[in-house]
């Protein structure tokens, strides 16, 4: 298949560019670089299937695919924040090219959502059918709400015009391939531990999250789209297992044998308390849950982080 993936050179997309090569897919990998970066696509550049176009999804968007994966769209407060206006545009005249694309070629549209759909939620572990406690007018709205809309639009796409979706709510993911400012909790802990830096905990650091390695997130999209058309979604991504920010702190300098050194800082408004998803959909549904140990993926991680400060540290004479 010729398939299309947005955000492609994103943390996320690289990663399933690169799997929908190894199945044998051709793969159009779209992206304005606004937080991707060519230094995550650079091993598939010399891939005859592989193809970058530098490109932003609100400008339409005209080719012939297959299938459209739509990531494209910064996921991180620190990035998503710096260009609020930008961020909702993705989620609305973006979201509408991607669907009118679809709508063209009929073929199916798969839009990564985002756990922030729920807000700080009321119910744990989050349920699909939970419609979420959202600041619609906050700091963190650009994001929320954008993916909301993106959701609502797929959802009127195919209900009036039969445009055929997958909608997945991704919660938190991590691996290679995450940016040194990446600016979300485990990526933060890992470049604070080494540089020497005491890491910082928002709070008491008493809030949760749970966080799923990338190439389990990566496999469910995968799946989602694979699944007839009567699946639609939303469906959850994520890994439901529970951890205190406090306690990732500790996990990451255990695993890098550093001393116990955090700073704590008021906690950011807005800032979800609890996250976990309910996954029974994506068990019943996709025949899929997170398999990748968490001990081991961080290992991973650490590794990728530790290549970036290496290839950035000055070289003596």
């Amino acid at each position: 298949m010729r398939i299309v993936v947005t955000g492609g050179a994103g943390f996320i997309g690289s990663h399933l560019c690169a799997k929908l090569l190894r199945h044998g897919h051709e793969v159009l990998c779209v992206d304005n670089l606004f937080t991707g970066s060519k230094r995550n696509i650079v091993p598939l550049l010399s891939n005859p299937y592989f193809e970058f176009i530098r490109h932003d999804i609100t400008f339409p968007l005209y080719l012939e695919a297959d299938a459209i994966y739509n990531l494209a769209c910064p996921a991180s407060p620190i990035h998503y924040q710096r260009d609020p206006v930008q961020t909702i545009k993705l989620g609305t005249s973006g979201m509408l090219n991607m669907l009118g694309l679809a709508k063209r070629l009929r073929i199916p549209i798969l839009q990564a959502s985002t756990s922030e759909v729920y807000g700080d939620p009321a119910i744990h572990p989050q349920r699909e059918e939970y419609w979420g406690n959202v600041n619609p007018i906050g700091e963190r709205a650009c994001y929320d709400e954008g993916k909301r809309v993106a959701e609502a639009l797929c959802f009127s796409y195919h209900r009036q015009i039969g445009v055929p979706i997958k909608v997945v709510r991704i919660f938190n993911t991590y691996g290679p391939c995450m940016a040194l400012d990446d600016g979300r909790v485990i990526s933060n802990f890992i470049v604070q531990a080494l540089r020497g830096e005491p890491l910082t905990i928002y709070g008491a650091g008493t809030q949760t999250r749970s966080f799923c390695y990338v190439d389990d997130t990566v496999d469910a999209l995968v799946r989602m789209m694979a699944t007839g058309p009567q699946v639609t979604g939303p469906i959850n991504v994520g890994n439901p297992v529970e951890v205190t920010v406090k306690r990732l702190a500790e996990m990451v300098l255990d695993a890098l044998n550093l001393p116990h050194r955090f700073e704590e800082r008021p906690l950011p408004h807005d800032d979800p308390t609890r996250r976990c998803p309910d996954i029974t959909k994506a068990r019943t549904v996709l025949g899929w849950e997170p398999t990748t140990d968490f001990a081991h993926g961080l290992r991973r991680t650490i590794g990728h982080f530790q290549e970036i400060l290496h290839a950035q540290a000055p070289r003596g004479n």
